[in-house]
């Protein structure tokens, strides 16, 4: 093992542990702040991250030896996992979305949920952005997945973001939920993606 993988190994190690922590503060927030609110699309985004600590640990699992890099059984497990990280929050969005969407209930304004949303959304980027880096020169799929996941996450917190905002403002309840559906639609394809590349990995 060279100095400079090692080092990228740290690296991804720190921005995993990095993202874990956050997604779990992220998660009690949130949830805090959608009972509160009686916001389903607050509740649902701090649900989800703790999808994506799952996810994380999973990555944390995998990249912990690079030594085992090569491993292809090991590769496949990961890659696997991650994926049914993404199908399990489509699935919880489009519940979540749809009984939205029939209920048709409001929730009440969170000034506090909109900025926090917009600072997770800025946070999120970052750490896909930083991580995607070090996959890349790596060679790691499933940090790479992890990454993607992560930006899957800023993307929900800027959807949930606009809506919030549009039902403050506007009072377009409904777009909270169709926010909520458009990430599952993405999240899918993500799990089908990581899916199938994991079927790509040598036996």
């Amino acid at each position: 093992m060279t100095a400079e993988r090692e080092r990228l190994r740290r690296r991804g190690m720190w921005l995993l542990w990095a993202t874990i922590v956050w997604n779990i503060t992220e998660g009690a927030i949130t949830i805090a702040l959608g009972l509160s609110a009686g916001s389903i699309a607050l509740t649902a985004f701090g649900l989800d991250s703790m999808i994506e600590v799952f996810a994380s640990l999973v990555v944390v699992w995998h990249v912990r030896d690079l030594d085992d890099l090569d491993d292809h059984h090991r590769n496949r497990r990961a890659l696997r996992l991650v994926a049914g990280a993404f199908f399990a929050l489509g699935v919880f969005l489009v519940a979540t979305s749809v009984e939205r969407l029939i209920s048709g209930d409001r929730p009440d304004e969170s000034p506090v949920g909109i900025a926090y949303l917009a600072l997770a959304a800025l946070v999120m980027f970052g750490l896909a952005w930083a991580k995607h880096r070090v996959a890349d020169k790596l060679g790691n799929d499933p940090l790479a997945a992890e990454a993607r996941l992560s930006f899957l996450d800023g993307l929900l917190a800027s959807g949930i973001l606009l809506a919030l905002v549009l039902t403050a403002v506007l009072d377009w309840w409904w777009a909270d939920p169709l926010a909520g559906l458009l990430v599952a639609l993405i999240a899918f394809h993500e799990g089908k993606e990581h899916w199938e590349e994991s079927e790509e990995v040598e036996a």
